[in-house]
């Protein structure tokens, strides 16, 4: 153990290309998720039920992003390997043929988002006061999911090539545009009405539509490899097409049958009452803000390993997948800790009942505890596994511990069992435990070690 840890401190260049890439799309993720916690605190002023309500009309843009993400997950895989052999062509088919899957995956949240917002509400509560405050939000914000689409997967692409630094510049200005709008929509500040949930979403819409334009003013204005007409993102051939579906349809089939696993935890919260829901949007508020370091880690590994793998260096990818799971591990205990040592603090920063407090505690209490399960599955799945292509065994494992273990687990806690939240929340992270054993085993067998753009 002690040769494995020494030799991630030992390779500068290692270090330095891990550093690179993870500190910059952790330090976007914190931004991002520093503003969530910005959304959450504002729209708490107006009360549980609104916080609950939102959070839970915040679960459709979950269950949305985790598609978008498994489309760029795929796009930034192939991409990654074609960067590697350094074709610049190939890689825009790639990000043409995301974009298209991206925006037409869109239209299936916006227009019943849009034109049924209280039917999609009454999925995940049966509170008529929180379904109400969430389909208010949910008919304006749902329009900004396209813009959401189009920036995730430029930035997917954009990290796979290394370019890490410009997407949080964008994220920056787009966190300043949500949280300035949001102080003056919500609350009626500088002469502007006072609109509360509606203008918590007009701001969200607003940040999202900036930050897209920014990314094309970058990728245009300074000509980059993505600067291309519409002719150069069509045109596939028969080998790119076959290892787009191979690689990339079972992320994007992980990412959303993951996401919806996850949704039916909070249709299993939904059903416990808008305390235990604002304890737990609370709660993952707050850890958001840890997973954003393993997220740069993941992220790390994709392009890394990606790069090493499509340039044909298997012995060196091999390597540095070791170092990288143990570069998060260590990361994660550390971390673990501090989030339970922390708890009570972190969480006072919201202003929220006795009762809400003390479930939120809890469940941060809990998720310290699996931290190192979870956050070693991240970064072995999400960064080494699919780095190979090994796509179809993570959509495997990924959905069938959800289904399997964690929506049952879910369900059983909160209707059976009738527990706290912070223990129907411990329940759901066991299939993370088993997840982590077999991940580990799939790892050991090397069948990700592979390069893709052979034959391309």
């Amino acid at each position: 153990m002690n040769k494995k840890i020494q030799s991630i401190f030992a390779d500068p260049v290692f270090l330095r290309k891990t550093v690179m890439i993870a500190v910059p799309v952790a330090a976007q993720a914190l931004l991002n998720t520093i503003t969530n916690m910005v959304d959450t605190m504002m729209i708490g002023t107006l009360g549980e039920t609104v916080i609950a309500g939102v959070g839970l009309a915040n679960k459709v843009f979950f269950v949305f992003n985790l598609l978008v993400f498994g489309i760029a997950s795929g796009a930034s895989v192939l991409s990654a390997q074609f960067w590697g052999k350094h074709d610049a062509k190939n890689i825009r088919k790639v990000l043409g043929l995301s974009l298209f899957l991206g925006l037409f995956g869109s239209l299936f949240f916006v227009l019943p988002g849009f034109f049924a917002p209280k039917v999609v509400m009454r999925i995940f509560t049966d509170s008529p006061a929180s379904s109400g405050a969430g389909a208010e939000y949910l008919r304006l914000v749902c329009l900004s999911y396209p813009f959401a689409a189009v920036t995730n997967i430029y930035v997917a692409v954009m990290r796979s090539m290394g370019r890490v630094k410009t997407p949080v510049v964008t994220s920056l200005i787009a966190i300043f545009v949500n949280i300035f709008l949001n102080y003056t929509l919500i609350f009626g500040h500088f002469g502007a009405p006072a609109l509360g949930v509606t203008g918590a979403a007009i701001a969200t819409l607003t940040a999202r539509m900036v930050e897209m334009t920014c990314i094309f003013i970058y990728t245009y204005g300074w000509k980059t490899e993505l600067a291309a007409g519409l002719s150069d993102f069509f045109g596939y051939s028969t080998p790119l097409l076959k290892e787009y579906v191979r690689t990339s349809l079972p992320v994007i089939g992980n990412e959303f049958m993951w996401g919806l696993g996850v949704t039916m935890y909070s249709l299993a919260y939904g059903r416990m009452g808008d305390t235990a829901v604002a304890a737990i949007t609370i709660s993952q508020t707050i850890q958001d803000m840890i997973l954003v370091f393993f997220q740069g880690i993941a992220a790390a590994a994709t392009v890394i390993l990606g790069n090493e793998l499509g340039a044909g260096r298997l012995k060196d990818a091999k390597e540095d997948a070791s170092r990288l799971l143990w570069l998060q591990m260590l990361l994660s205990l550390v971390l673990g800790v501090f989030c339970i040592l922390t708890r009570n603090l972190l969480v006072s920063i919201y202003d929220v009942s006795d009762m809400v407090f003390q479930e939120a505690t809890l469940c941060m209490l809990v998720y310290g505890l699996f931290l190192p399960f979870k956050m070693t599955n991240i970064v072995s799945i999400v960064g080494v596994l699919r780095s190979g292509g090994d796509t179809r065994f993570c959509l495997l494992l990924d959905s069938g511990s959800v289904w399997l273990i964690g929506v049952p687990m879910s369900f059983l806690g909160a209707l059976f069992f009738r527990l706290p939240i912070h223990l129907v929340f411990a329940m759901t992270l066991m299939e993370d435990v088993v997840k982590f054993f077999i991940a580990y085993w799939r790892y050991k067998k090397m069948q990700w070690l592979k390069n893709l753009t052979t034959g391309i």
